[in-house]
């Protein structure tokens, strides 16, 4: 069976309180953001494209970077594990992370694949915070 690229989360709150909202329940879960990337205004300022507001939210976890980077300094081209909130078609508001699980299919390491399944579940708590 394969693996979903990412969790995704329909939320009932706004684009804004979402990013608040996930940004906390990340941190709960032990994640900082490393980074934040506005898609929609680099779209726009590059190719003058619209596109619904979408925010990349890098989110990092030190401890289980250190022990998969460790493991295979490669993995270092998946961190940080990002996470999306973005606004869809029909106005509503929606949070997708990354699935650790579709990568740790892809390695055969069991290092990998154990931060994988304990990174996996924090993402999932760190999604069902949210409303």
């Amino acid at each position: 069976m394969t693996e979903p690229l990412a969790l995704v989360k329909s939320v009932s709150t706004s684009y804004e309180a979402t990013i608040e909202a996930a940004t906390k329940a990340l941190a709960e879960q032990g994640f900082g953001i490393l980074s934040e990337i506005d898609v929609s205004a680099a779209l726009k300022k590059r190719l003058n494209a619209d596109y619904p507001r979408t925010i990349i939210l890098g989110a990092c976890n030190p401890p289980f970077a250190l022990r998969t980077l460790t493991a295979v300094p490669d993995i270092s081209v998946l961190l940080p594990c990002n996470v999306v909130v973005r606004e869809t078609e029909n106005g509503s508001v929606e949070v997708a992370a990354v699935n650790p699980m579709t990568f740790a299919t892809m390695m055969d390491n069991a290092t990998v694949n154990e931060v994988a399944v304990e990174v996996t579940e924090r993402l999932q708590k760190a999604l069902a915070a949210l409303v």
